[in-house]
C-alpha cells in the first residue's frame, strides 16, 4: 500500500506531504473536524511564547547554557525563594538550592585552575611540535 498523503495544500499552494489522520483525509493541521483544537493550539503556543519573552526580560536571562547564565538562574531562584512566606519547604528549597549554588561554584573554580594550567601547558607543548 501507497504512503497516503493529506488532501490539503500548504500556504505555498504546494500539496500538504503530512500523513492524513487515520479516518479521514486530511493531516491534523487541515482536518476541519479538528479546525477549533489547531486553533486553540497555536494560540496557546503564541502566548507561552510572548510569555517567555517577557520572563527572560524581566529577569534578564539569556538561556542557561553557560555557567554565569546558569549562576544567574540560581541567584533568582533564590531570591525569588527569600520572598516567599517563612515555612519548612522554603527552608528545604533554600537549603538545596544553596548546595545548588555551591556546586556551581566548585565547577566555576575548577574550570579557572583548567584554563590556567591549560596556559601553562599548551606553549611547551607547541614548543615541542
Amino acid at each position: 500500500m501507497a504512503n497516503r498523503a493529506c488532501k490539503s495544500s500548504n500556504s505555498g499552494g504546494e500539496p500538504c506531504r503530512a500523513p492524513p489522520l487515520h479516518d479521514g483525509d486530511f493531516c491534523l493541521a487541515h482536518s476541519p473536524d479538528h479546525a477549533e483544537e489547531v486553533a486553540e493550539a497555536r494560540r496557546l503556543g503564541g502566548l507561552r511564547r510572548r510569555r517567555e519573552r517577557a520572563v527572560l526580560g524581566a529577569y534578564d536571562l539569556d538561556g542557561v547554557d553557560t555557567l554565569p547564565k546558569v549562576r544567574r538562574l540560581l541567584e533568582i531562584a533564590i531570591l525569588d525563594t527569600l520572598g516567599l512566606e517563612n515555612s519548612v519547604a522554603r527552608s528545604r528549597t533554600l537549603a538545596y538550592l544553596v548546595l545548588t549554588a555551591l556546586k556551581a561554584i566548585e565547577l566555576g573554580e575548577h574550570e579557572h585552575r583548567l584554563r590556567s594550567i591549560e596556559a601553562v601547558v599548551q606553549p611547551r607543548l607547541d614548543n615541542e611540535s
